[in-house]
């Protein structure tokens, strides 16, 4: 495993909604809590100032990190980041202790890498559509990748990459496959931008639509004798 991302903690006792509201107003640090791994519950509290330093690396969603709790580590993973619904300020943090030996599911962010060379867009004048930025994996620790890559380059218009299309790393699997065939999600498809689309298929049908031949003018007969 990759060096981990260290996240220092101070435990708290304050517990209950009116004590973290004054918490988060007082001192500017957000509660949090990590449970699981067959111990009980500790409550901390983390400065925000360092939160938000931590916010801009990728790791700290979707790897296993080192959590500091007042000198003693453990590993683990974000489990839920909740955010105030006017300001996105982080508000709670919940970590999951995670074992070596038992997996865990995680969510892992999608990279799209070669957007700009994508046959579709760049030859064929379409563009892309990105249904899903994330996807749930189930993995030992050791085996948790930091992301999944999929490469747009050789993407035509009219194509689409789904979850069963992903070549995943050995010992992950994906979590929304193991329920089933109909969850196999579309992740990302290039298509031709709406207006295009309607009058190309208004210029295919008008060549479809059979031509009204003018019947020729009759012949004037000549009056018998």
């Amino acid at each position: 495993m990759a060096d981990l991302l260290t996240i220092d903690v101070v435990e708290r006792d304050a517990v209950g909604s009116a004590k973290v509201r004054r918490l988060r107003r007082s001192n500017d640090l957000v509660p949090g809590i990590v449970y699981g791994g067959d111990q009980p519950p500790k409550y901390f509290s983390m400065e925000y100032r360092r939160i938000a330093k931590v916010l801009d690396d990728e790791a700290f969603f979707s790897r296993v990190l080192n959590l500091s709790l007042d000198g003693k580590s453990e590993q683990v993973v974000l489990r839920e980041l909740q955010r105030h619904p006017a300001t996105e300020k982080v508000i709670h943090m919940d970590f999951l202790r995670v074992s070596e030996d038992r997996e865990l599911q995680v969510s892992i962010p999608f990279h799209f890498i070669n957007e700009e060379n994508c046959v579709g867009v760049k030859l064929n004048g379409g563009m892309i559509s990105v249904n899903l930025t994330e996807i749930e994996v189930s993995c030992l620790p050791r085996d948790l990748p930091e992301r999944i890559e999929i490469d747009m380059e050789s993407l035509d218009v009219g194509d689409a990459v789904h979850l069963s299309d992903l070549e995943l790393p050995s010992g992950v699997s994906l979590v929304a496959l193991s329920h089933g065939d109909d969850r196999d999600d579309q992740i990302v498809n290039v298509h031709m931008p709406r207006g295009l689309a309607v009058e190309e298929e208004e210029q295919e049908e008008d060549l479809e639509e059979p031509t009204e031949e003018t019947p020729e003018e009759e012949q004037p007969t000549e009056d018998e004798d």
